[in-house]
């Protein structure tokens, strides 16, 4: 069945209400024992986004980006973009990776009490704002800081996937999950 809250404003699929091209990748998911959010639930109505933001996810989580570093992306990005829904559940993740209340709150604002994390950040907080090419010196001081250019280039790609999550969450509307709200400081 559909889902249709006061707040959501696509029909939020599941493997029985998807369209022809979406309900196998949803089926897979549930098989897995994995659980469809309410964003994948909602991406499922159009099968071609669906499979690219399923593919782009899975190739970057597959990269050398470390998996702490892409969920303080995701709570930068989100936090820019006004994205609750995309909040909750990247601080969900933060909490569950190990990563303090004070770090989350950090990332949300594109910082990080450790300094690679931080010079990582502030590099793409200058791409994100730039009007045209991002400071040169950003770039310089992440790679100062030890990313590799393949890392910078996956941590570009991160960002680029979470601003299209953030696009669809809020153009849908989606509400917050249940989520212990101890997972959610403020933004630094």
């Amino acid at each position: 069945m559909t889902v249709k809250t006061d707040y959501a404003r696509f029909d939020i699929h599941d493997e029985l209400t998807a369209p022809a091209g979406s309900e196998r990748l949803l089926k897979s998911i549930t098989t897995s024992g994995g659980e469809v959010s309410k964003l994948v639930g909602v991406l499922a109505g159009s099968p071609a986004t669906l499979r690219a933001f399923a593919r782009l996810r899975s190739e970057l989580h597959a990269g050398d980006l470390p998996p702490a570093t892409a969920i303080r992306i995701g709570l930068a990005v989100a936090e820019r973009r006004g994205d609750g829904y995309s909040v909750a559940q990247h601080a969900r993740s933060a909490r569950l990776s190990g990563i303090g209340l004070d770090e989350i709150s950090q990332a949300r604002g594109f910082a990080s009490g450790e300094p690679k994390e931080g010079a990582l950040l502030a590099f793409l907080k200058g791409t994100i704002e730039a009007d045209g090419h991002p400071p040169h010196h950003l770039l310089e001081e992440a790679r100062e800081a030890g990313w590799t250019d393949e890392q910078l280039l996956e941590a570009l790609g991160e960002a680029a996937l979470q601003e299209f999550q953030s696009h669809v969450a809020n153009a849908a509307g989606l509400p917050q999950d249940q989520i212990d709200a101890s997972v959610l400081p403020a933004a630094a």
